[in-house]
């Protein structure tokens, strides 16, 4: 059975060899570029310099050599053409990120050195002490003492009416093309298919629920032309790159907390869901064979029957954790309906304070309850952060089946 094959059983609920798994395929399924030589050399693999391909959260673009040792099934590729399915020493150029980590990076000019050792990005910062860059606020400041932020409905109008262009269309199809051309691997793609509608957009988390709840209608035309400009560019590249993809990311719309749901079921049923739906009819309509995946964190499981009513595919990351309740609890709810991408160990508990043993043994338990019946795919619940120890994430990956 090939990766190919292994993903795409799974995810239609038919049986595979072993569970499908992932590493890196989207920005929520990845390896810290801090980890990733830590990793390399605990495979036996020669040294690489990372590709930080997600700058904000300082994530390495996975090796196919790492791919093979750990028995991952999924490569990924962007709208912008990155892929990990080969390399690309045309788009990569060397940093070192105030001499922490040589690595290579698209563009070296966006960042400066302070005299402390702080690499500044724009807003952002990285101190010296930490992994990821980070802003005040989260980048999302909530002045209380003002009118809410809302979008201007008008300039996003405009803005989303400007057509995807033919030379889009044909780069997009060229790469997605060389990528399956290059792999028998899954092929993922994140980027151009993405509905845009996300309970933490058009102001940030602090803010939009509020909206959401006092001004529903203003939220409805804002849906449908964000809806409209999404269905107009599903309709211009599907058609032309069908044939080269498997599953397409439909958003990152994080809905949970550690303990609960950021906005009701109601909000998620009347404002997101007739959308959502729409959406994913349209890709399965021009695309019957690809899968769609979308990211959600926190303890959604409150929200797992509404999000299967919006004929999503794939969820992604299974943050079983969360809110209380356990994998076969998650499982039993969407049993045959939708699959599960993630939730292969507790990310917050385990995998940091366990032994090596405690990981190993959590996932032999959790893989074949969130695996039975199909419908999996396996990671860890989100990226593995840079202090995570090499020898846990071999374990996690040789415990789940497939790994050398």
């Amino acid at each position: 059975m090939t990766s190919r094959e292994r993903v795409v059983r799974s995810l239609n609920f038919q049986p595979t060899d072993r569970p499908a798994k992932d590493l890196g395929a989207m920005r929520s399924t990845g390896v810290s570029a801090f980890a990733y030589p830590r990793l390399r050399a605990a495979l036996g693999l020669p040294p690489r310099l990372p590709r930080v391909y997600d700058l904000g959260q300082m994530l390495a673009l996975i090796d196919v050599d790492v791919l093979d040792a750990l028995g991952c099934d999924v490569v990924a590729v962007e709208g912008d053409g990155v892929t990990n399915a080969f390399d690309q020493p045309e788009l990569w150029k060397p940093y070192d990120f105030g001499g922490r980590l040589p690595a290579l990076v698209r563009d070296p000019s966006q960042f400066r050195t302070e005299s402390d050792g702080t690499v500044v990005a724009g807003a952002s910062r990285m101190p010296t002490a930490s992994y990821v860059f980070t802003a005040d606020h989260a980048g999302q400041p909530l002045i209380l003492d003002a009118e809410l932020p809302k979008p201007d409905l008008k300039a996003m109008r405009q803005r989303l009416a400007a057509p995807v262009t033919d030379e889009q269309v044909v780069r997009l199809r060229d790469n997605c093309r060389r990528v399956r051309e290059s792999t028998d691997r899954a092929v993922l793609l994140w980027g151009p298919l993405n509905l845009g509608l996300c309970i933490h957009s058009y102001g940030g988390l602090a803010v939009f629920p509020i909206i959401c709840l006092q001004e529903p209608d203003f939220v409805h035309e804002l849906h449908s032309m964000v809806l409209d400009a999404a269905l107009a560019r599903a309709r211009a590249y599907l058609p032309e790159i069908k044939d080269y993809v498997d599953c397409v990311g439909i958003d990152a719309d994080d809905w949970g907390t550690q303990a609960s749901l950021i906005a009701s079921p109601a909000t998620f049923r009347d404002l997101f869901l007739p959308y959502r739906r729409r959406h994913n009819d349209e890709i399965h309509r021009l695309a019957p064979h690809i899968k769609t995946f979308l990211h959600s964190c926190g303890a959604l499981y409150n929200l797992l029957d509404l999000i299967v009513a919006t004929g999503t595919d794939a969820l992604n990351p299974v943050q079983w954790p969360a809110g209380g309740h356990t994998p076969a609890e998650w499982k039993a709810k969407v049993r045959g309906r939708m699959s599960f991408w993630g939730g292969g160990v507790n990310s917050q508990v385990t995998l940091p304070l366990g032994s090596v043993e405690d990981v190993r043994q959590e996932v032999a338990r959790t893989v074949p309850i969130l695996a039975d019946g199909g419908g999996y795919v396996f990671c860890n619940v989100h990226n593995l952060l840079a202090e995570i120890p090499p020898e846990k994430i071999i374990a996690m990956y040789r415990a789940a089946g497939g790994a050398t």
